[in-house]
Order: C-alpha cells, then structure tokens, then sequence
C-alpha cells in the first residue's frame, strides 16, 4: 500500500479549515487509516472542528479494543461529535461550528468507508465511482428528481450541507464496504477539490503516470487553475508499500 495526504488554502481563502490524516501502518486495532475533515463556522471555528474531529478519531481509534472496523470507526466518530459539540457550547466563540468527515480503512481485500457531510471518497478503477453520497441541500435535490446533477454544480446552494460532526447532539453516519482489487486507487477530497474538477478529469489524473505523491500534487494543482474558491484536500491511496504521511 502506498498513500500521500495534502492540504491547500487554495486561491480564495485567507485560512485552511480543512484537516486530513494518512498512515499506511496500524492505528490501534486498524490495519490503517486514512481522513478528510472540512470544517465549517467563523474564523477560528471551522479550523477548530475540523482539526479537534480528526485529534478525537485518532486518539478514540487507538484506545479501542474492539476488532470491528466499522464499529471502531462509528465509535470514533461519535466521539468526535460528541467533544466538537459540547465545545461549541461552551466557548461563544466556537458557537455553531461542524465539520464533514470522510473516513477509510483498508483491510485485507475490503474498503470500508464512513461518511458524514460532502466530502468524498472515490474508487478509481476503469472509471471513477463516487462511494459516498454527499448530504447536501442539492443533492438531495437531485435524488428526489428535482434537480439535474449538470444543475448542480452551479447551484446557489451548493455548499449547504445538511449533516455534519459537531452540529448536533447525536450525529448520523453513513457506512460503506466494497471488496478492492490490486491496481484500484482510492481518493478522498474535500469539496474544494470535486466543486472544481469534473469526476473525469480527477479519473485522468489519477490515471495519469507519475507515482501517488504527484498525482495528488496535480490535483491541487488543477484545483486551483480551475479557480481555487475553497480550502482543497486530498488523500489518494494505492495498493502497494510505503510509508507513513501525516498532514
């Protein structure tokens, strides 16, 4: 297995709200993790949800003794709900704050995948197939028909999501598990990456030669030619050795 993680402000923003984390090599019982975490809310909120979601699944992955993987994750990410939340309430400053969190494992030939607001994961294989499903205002639009996914993207209300970490008591996860074949390539992304390219072109390069660290160095790089209007993160993982990265 190999994975490089990277994070960008991108051409708009003064601040970078978005966090995300990869180890190739165990994290408490899981064989490996990797995150993107997309923060909302003021100033110093956004950053704080995202970075406290990520420090609290980490910290909660590596204390678990439970072998499950979506039971360490699901366990995790309520943690990190349960801490961002009760900041929030108690620091004015902090008020209101949440963030996405998309969540992957890979074990043996499974992918298992948690997911909670519009951050993506990707399966990168002949084509590309989005894993997760984004919980947006305009996506459940288009799912209900009311909407035409090529309307979507130029939607108004295209960054209104409608779950995130932090924002409620309780939070809701979507889980996902897929066998994985050698050769497949695994992307997560915050939406400051897929609001600029189309799933075709994230597809060519990927695809494209180069070894995972520059490939994911090229999406950014094609992020921000595209206009940079968010914080863009990337994860993008392989099936062959290498080494830890943390970002």
């Amino acid at each position: 297995m190999k994975a490089f993680c990277i994070t960008d402000v991108g051409q708009n923003r003064s601040m970078n709200q978005d966090f995300v984390f990869a180890s190739e090599t165990p994290v408490g019982n899981l064989p490996n993790l990797f995150v993107v975490a997309d923060g909302m809310g003021g100033h110093r909120a956004g950053d704080t949800a995202s970075r406290d979601t990520v420090g609290t699944l980490i910290e909660s992955v590596r204390k678990s003794r439970e072998t499950n993987p979506i039971k360490i994750i699901r366990t995790a990410v309520e943690e990190a709900n349960r801490r961002v939340y009760e900041k929030s309430r108690e620091d004015e400053n902090l008020a209101g704050m949440g963030t996405t969190v998309v969540v992957a494992v890979i074990e043996g030939r499974y992918l298992y995948v948690a997911n909670v607001g519009d951050s993506r994961l990707y399966l990168i294989r002949d084509d590309i197939r989005q894993i997760t499903k984004d919980h947006s205002l305009v996506e459940e639009m288009v799912r209900s028909g009311k909407l035409k996914k090529e309307e979507a993207r130029k939607h108004p209300n295209k960054n209104v999501i409608t779950r995130a970490v932090g924002v409620e008591r309780k939070v809701n996860i979507d889980f996902f598990d897929l066998r994985v074949r050698k050769g497949d390539k695994i992307l997560l992304c915050s939406d400051g990456l897929s609001n600029m390219l189309e799933d075709s072109e994230i597809c060519a390069i990927v695809k494209s030669g180069g070894d995972v660290e520059e490939r994911a160095r090229k999406l950014i790089t094609a992020a921000n030619q595209n206009g940079g209007k968010d914080n863009i993160s990337v994860v993008l993982v392989e099936p062959l050795s290498g080494e830890v990265k943390e970002c």
